[in-house]
């Protein structure tokens, strides 16, 4: 039996030899577990988390890789890295009381196509597997809720990176610097992040998509500090990491280190290969503006006060084209079309002619996740304005690309059109013989009901020919005997009569009922009674 805190609120959780998954009794949520094979992993393992809670990420990720680095098919190690990647906090949900997933790094890339989720899957049981997936599909969601929201948030010129309150919670000299900074800034016509005035009026809300927006719209960020620990403070280090990352993934990007009363070389690490500013040397704030300004441009408009020139929106949005095409696909291979369609339109807002763009609106037009899916097009490409303007602004390349979609997708069309007649052709075939042969069935009761009815008949009329004919016999036999015996003639004369009457009566009683049928016109039926007897 080992002991072990809990990944989510720290809690102690006994954990038995063998054991994947456990719910711990203090927050109640149910969650995967390491290998903890020996005491070491144990302690690397609560050293990371302890980290990852506290949302220091990096440092976490550190020992995380550490962990792989002994054992590389451990698939807690490799889930523990995508919580780091995505900046996964659990929180407490104030119904359930469970901890939930919330995102404070978000990615463009989704979950579901990381390197490290993938072997997380690979690598873990089906109980753990069932864990990864559910939390992922959480954590995908909400990072698509965060896209959306920054989508729509105007671009930044400066993104200004500070720890706002101390351990009390005051408020910080750096946070008086830094609103210095966002002034001055301000006033040149610079668009400026600044997290107490910009995000004053989202209070209450999760700041993650404004903080994504301005991190990937910003070309320039200044990291205000005044004590080594305060730029190493968990979330001014979130915001700063996140900014150098993108600048490794090539991004044209600057970030400036700005401080004051304390010594350069007490500056992050990571900040070594950059030029710090000392806000504490006369002139200042004027080198600063003049670097910003090169690295943003001289001749780039800017707006002053409450003005807002189209053009400078127009130009930044224009720097994330690429992005918003991706957020576009993203939501098409997931089958939100709706919201495939709206960021493809604001990056044809920015570029007219973006061929991707008309392209993935296609696509969302006609149902299909991919563009090679094209080919089964329900309906025939050239009927649609978007494969016409697609053409008319592609490359050659592009252009016979897309060309073959609509011969395969015509070709296609044109081969389900005739299944589907066949079929229908079929189906009409198949119900006229239903109705023919229903028709024959109806037909065959009524013939074969009337045969039986007229049957009964006839055969009644045979019975009473045949008692008839009895009591013929009996009656003229009583007659030969009362004439040999009887010697008066009117009394033979009556019995004659009634012998006669008797004979005649079975020959008149057939006749009546021929008569009959043929003012019934029963002919047929009593053609039937002969064939069938």
């Amino acid at each position: 039996m080992t002991v072990f805190k809990c990944k989510m609120c720290g809690g102690d959780l006994q954990v038995e030899s063998g054991m994947t998954t456990g719910v711990c009794e203090y927050c109640g949520t149910r969650q995967t577990l390491p290998r903890l094979s020996d005491d070491k992993r144990t302690q690397m393992y609560e050293r990371a988390n302890h980290y990852r809670r506290n949302n220091d990420y990096d440092k976490a990720a550190g020992i995380y890789e550490a962990i792989l680095n002994e054992d590389n098919t451990d698939a807690e190690a490799y889930w523990s890295l995508v919580l780091c990647k995505y900046g996964v906090e659990y929180v407490e949900d104030p119904k359930t009381k469970k901890r939930i997933p919330t995102c404070n790094r978000t990615q463009f890339t989704s979950i579901f196509a990381d390197e490290d989720y993938k072997q997380a899957l690979a690598y873990a049981d089906e109980k753990q597997r069932e864990i990864y997936e559910e939390e992922a599909k959480e954590i995908d969601r909400i990072q698509k809720g965060i896209l959306e929201i920054s989508g729509k948030e105007e671009p930044f010129d400066v993104f200004i990176c500070y720890k706002e309150t101390d351990e009390h919670g005051k408020r910080t000299r750096d946070s008086v610097l830094a609103q210095e900074i966002y002034n001055e800034l301000t006033n040149e016509g610079y668009k400026v992040f600044f997290s107490r005035i910009t995000l004053e009026n989202v209070l209450g809300t999760a700041y993650e998509p404004y903080i994504f927006a301005a991190l990937n719209s910003a070309k320039v960020m200044v990291v205000v500090g005044t004590r080594k620990e305060h730029f190493n403070a968990v979330w001014v280090k979130n915001e700063w990491s996140r900014y150098l990352a993108l600048i490794k993934g090539g991004a044209k990007k600057v970030l400036i280190p700005a401080y004051r009363d304390m010594d350069p070389y007490d500056l992050p690490e990571e900040f070594s290969h950059l030029q710090a500013l000392d806000m504490g040397k006369l002139g200042f704030m004027q080198d600063l503006v003049r670097g910003i300004k090169k690295i943003i441009g001289e001749d780039t408009p800017k707006t002053s006060g409450n003005e807002t020139q189209a053009t400078v929106t127009a130009a930044e949005q224009g720097s994330n084209v690429d992005a918003l095409v991706k957020r576009g696909y993203i939501f098409l291979e997931d089958g939100e079309f709706e919201q495939a369609v709206k960021y493809f339109n604001r990056v044809l807002d920015i570029e007219p002619e973006n061929v991707r763009s008309y392209i993935g609106l296609l696509c969302a037009d006609m149902k299909v996740r991919r563009e090679e899916d094209l080919v089964n097009a329900p309906v025939p490409l050239s009927s649609n304005s978007n494969y016409t303007k697609a053409l008319r602004f592609a490359d050659s390349s592009c252009k016979e690309r897309l060309q073959g979609y609509q011969k395969a997708a015509d070709e296609n069309i044109a081969r389900k059109r005739k299944e589907e007649e066949e079929k229908q052709e079929a189906r009409l075939q198949a119900e006229t013989e239903r109705i023919k042969q229903e028709e024959m069935r109806r037909e065959m009761a009524g013939i074969e009901k009337k045969r039986k009815k007229w049957s009964k008949i006839f055969k009644l009329c045979i019975w009473w020919l045949v008692l008839l004919l009895i009591s013929g016999i009996a009656i003229l036999l009583g007659v030969t005997v009362f004439m040999h015996v009887s010697k008066s003639p009117v009394l033979v004369l009556a019995l004659i009569l009634l012998m006669v009457m008797v004979f005649i009566s079975p020959v008149m009683l057939p006749l009546f009922i021929v008569s009959i049928v043929k003012k019934r016109n029963f002919k047929k039926i009593l053609d039937t009674i002969s064939i069938t007897d």
